[in-house]
This record gives C-alpha cells, structure tokens and sequence, in this order.
C-alpha cells in the first residue's frame, strides 16, 4: 500500500485573465512559475548552508527531511517576500498608476458636481 497521495496534473476550468493581451498571461503565468521555482532552489541552498554550518552531513534525505525552526521560517518569508516585490514591481507600478488616474477620474468627478450644484 502506497501512502503517495495522487495530485491532477491539470487545473480543471478556464485560466484567469488578468491582461487584455492573452500573451501578457502567458509571460505572467511563465514568470511566476520560474520565480516559484527559484525560492524552491533557494530554500533548498538555505538548507544546504545550514546544515554545512552544522556539520551534518549533507544528503538528498537530510536536505528533503530538514525541518526550518520559526526564525528561518520567517527569514525565509521575508526573502520570498522581497524576491516577489523585484519580480512583480512593474505589476504594482502599472497598478498603483492605475489607482492613482481612478482617484483624480474621482476627485475631477465630485469638483465637477460642485460646481453643477453652484
């Protein structure tokens, strides 16, 4: 009896759009499973390091076995953090513009009524 527990390969339903521009998705979509990738290979150099500090021998078992404490748990959150901030910062740009033309589109609009109401 196996104890592997058998994922889908693929995700059922229409992939979200966030984009116009369909190849837009598809470059997202690419970047964001290459950075997911990246933090994995990261983790796993922590791992690494940690246990060569250690001296503890370093073997695909200890590696896949090591178990982070709470403050490299958090170290490591903040990396991916601040990794997901440099990947994503045209993202947030374009959104932040984004709000910024949707709050003077408000602002115009209610000195706009003012005036209307004299």
């Amino acid at each position: 009896m196996s104890d592997k527990i058998e994922l889908q390969k693929k995700a059922r339903g229409q992939r979200p759009e966030y984009f116009e521009d369909p190849a837009i998705d598809k470059v997202l979509s690419i970047t964001m499973a290459l950075a997911g990738e990246m933090a994995v290979m990261r983790d796993r150099l922590d791992t690494v390091e940690r246990l060569l500090e250690a001296g503890d021998p370093v073997t695909r078992e200890s590696i896949n076995s090591y178990q982070p404490d709470v403050s490299v748990r958090d170290e490591r959150d903040a990396w991916r953090e601040s990794f997901l901030d440099i990947v994503l910062r045209r993202v947030h740009q374009e959104r932040e513009e984004l709000e910024a033309e949707a709050e003077t589109a408000k602002t115009y609009d209610e000195a706009i009524n003012l005036v209307e109401k004299g």
